[in-house]
């Protein structure tokens, strides 16, 4: 019985998961008009949830786990082989673009997203204030030695995690903000 209700979890999420399969499909159907890389991903994400719809079935009809293994295992490599060649390819790709940006003119081109840096500091900032978040909430949820929260052991993690929010909105805002006259961002 363990086996059968697997299948059919595996089945439901193999079915939910239209949201990338789809996309992925589209894109091979576009062919060259889509760049090497992302046909690769494409082909990477269709192979990985292709693997998940036979080891649905396989769950279904095969009497052991060889089969299912074996076939978790295949598809694991052979969709982890074609998202590192996509992620080659995309670098390669890049590569060409910023060789071609530059036989044009002195500088990468911009977009008016600012800094692709930004991003990431953002991303990590938001990060740490989640943890910070995390690490209060389960302060506050442990019991305390008097009975009650311990409110005072709470703020400080939640007026860091808010100190480091503000970081990142204010960090967020400056790299949108275009430079001043006189002063050339360096890329980077």
């Amino acid at each position: 019985m363990a086996q059968a209700v697997l299948a059919v979890g595996t089945a439901l999420v193999t079915a939910s998961g239209c949201v990338w399969y789809v996309p992925a499909l589209v894109d091979l159907r576009a062919g060259a008009d889509r760049p090497d890389s992302r046909r690769l991903a494409a082909a990477a994400c269709l192979t990985g949830w292709g693997t998940a719809g036979l080891v649905a079935v396989l769950l279904f009809v095969a009497g052991t786990g060889w089969p299912v293994a074996g076939t978790v295992a295949a598809g694991a490599v052979a969709t982890a082989g074609l998202r590192v060649r996509a992620l080659v390819r995309r670098r390669d790709e890049r590569r060409e673009v910023a060789r071609q940006w530059a036989a044009l003119s002195p500088g990468p081109p911009r977009h008016g997203r600012g800094d692709d840096s930004a991003r990431y500091v953002f991303a990590a900032l938001l990060g740490s204030a989640l943890a910070v978040a995390a690490v209060a909430a389960a302060v506050a949820v442990r019991p305390a030695t008097g009975g009650g929260i311990d409110w005072l052991v709470t703020a400080a993690p939640v007026a860091v995690a808010g100190l480091i929010l503000v970081l990142a909105a204010t960090h967020a805002r400056a790299a949108r903000r275009p430079p001043a006259a006189g002063r050339t961002r360096r890329p980077g």
